[in-house]
């Protein structure tokens, strides 16, 4: 590596700024070139997913585009972020075994239980073995730093979360992949910002972007001949990516001395990558709360999640998806600003504005409906 880095190097512009672009770029064209052979073998062998209680497809369409993200990614960042595989050493164990379990899930539908035990697997590497875990909780609810135990349960718990959280907002063109890429932007930009040290962190959120960006071309075509879903091996992936790249973000930000390592202090971090994550979060949270008041499984499939509220006002998925994420980009705006207030009333806004989101387009039908009655 160090080879390629002094060719790099040659060309007079900073390396950092050469692994962005050609990141990006290649990030982009993998994927790019990838899809359009894993739709031919999908129709080929008919790999594809059906319509379902949750689905708001009416056609049979390829599902594993998931796949593409997963080599755009593990290509490019063991060639242009390899720092984190030398930091981290289970990452790309970690990345393999939901590769594995999402592929398994798209093809022959694994049950819940396998599933659940792949996901605590995979987790228990990266917070264990690479020691990616929350460490403290900044003041919320009177908690600061937690002892090892429950640093790692609770680190845990997050991974497993977020993995499946980003699995239920996978329900429309356009909105698990969009949100990926505008949450991978904003870390990205917030590691930039904080100094060279996390600059492989930097490219790895650029990678993520230019992979997903690819997918979208696919994902968002007119032509169904064209059209892929991620999957749960994109969804699982991309919620696993997020989770680890916003529980580093919080770390960065605990007051100590590491030797060569800046200090950073925000006292709202844990606050504002929970805004920065807020749609899974929240989307999640409400789909189970209204499952428990109608006495059904937390797990039954339904149609209460927010994207779903929206087609109900005959939306389209294109628009579903672009306004969820703006009302979503508002919170992280709100919590940014507000960002140096208590913590705990920083938290409770977000929390209130995420399902204030929630019901808004429940209220909207409400409204449309009794406004009919009327007429």
């Amino acid at each position: 590596m160090e080879n390629f880095e002094l060719f790099l190097s040659q060309s007079g512009v900073p390396i950092f700024y050469i692994k962005i672009g050609l990141g990006f770029l290649f990030s982009f064209l993998i994927t790019y070139y990838s899809v359009p052979t894993i739709i031919k073998i999908s129709r080929r062998k008919n790999l594809m997913d059906e319509p379902g209680v949750r689905s708001s497809h009416l056609r049979k369409i390829p599902n594993l585009g998931g796949i593409a993200i997963f080599y755009s990614i593990g290509i490019c960042t063991s060639i242009f972020a390899y720092e984190l595989f030398d930091l981290y050493k289970f990452l790309f164990a970690s990345l393999i075994i939901l590769l594995y379990v999402g592929v398994m899930d798209d093809i022959v539908v694994m049950r819940a239980y396998k599933k659940l035990v792949a996901q605590i697997m995979v987790s228990g590497l990266i917070v264990i073995g690479s020691d990616i875990r929350i460490r403290s909780l900044f003041g919320i609810f009177g908690i600061y730093e937690m002892s090892y135990f429950i640093s790692v349960i609770f680190s845990v718990l997050t991974f497993i979360i977020l993995i499946n959280a980003f699995n239920l907002i996978d329900g429309i063109d356009g909105l698990a992949g969009g949100y990926s890429v505008i949450c991978s932007a904003l870390f990205g930009v917030s590691y930039y910002r904080l100094g060279e040290y996390n600059y492989p962190l930097v490219v790895l959120s650029v990678i993520i972007i230019g992979a997903v960006l690819a997918f979208l071309y696919y994902n968002l075509s007119n032509y169904r001949t064209n059209k892929i879903f991620m999957g749960d091996t994109g969804s699982m992936l991309l919620g696993f990516l997020l989770a680890f790249t916003s529980i580093c973000f919080i770390d960065i930000f605990i007051d100590r001395e590491i030797a060569g390592v800046p200090r950073y202090h925000l006292q709202s971090a844990p606050v504002v990558a929970v805004a920065i994550l807020i749609l899974p979060i929240v989307d999640t949270m409400n789909v189970i709360i209204i499952r428990i008041i109608n006495k059904k499984s937390p797990f039954d499939a339904d149609k209460n999640h927010i994207h779903h509220k929206l087609l109900k006002l005959n939306l389209t998925h294109r628009r579903s998806s672009f306004y969820i994420i703006v009302y979503y980009l508002f919170i992280v705006s709100v919590a940014y600003y507000y960002r140096h207030i208590d913590i705990n009333l920083l938290l409770l806004i977000i929390l209130f504005l995420g399902f204030l989101g929630a019901y808004l387009p429940d209220i909207i039908y409400l409204l449309k409906n009794n406004k009919k009655a009327i007429n």
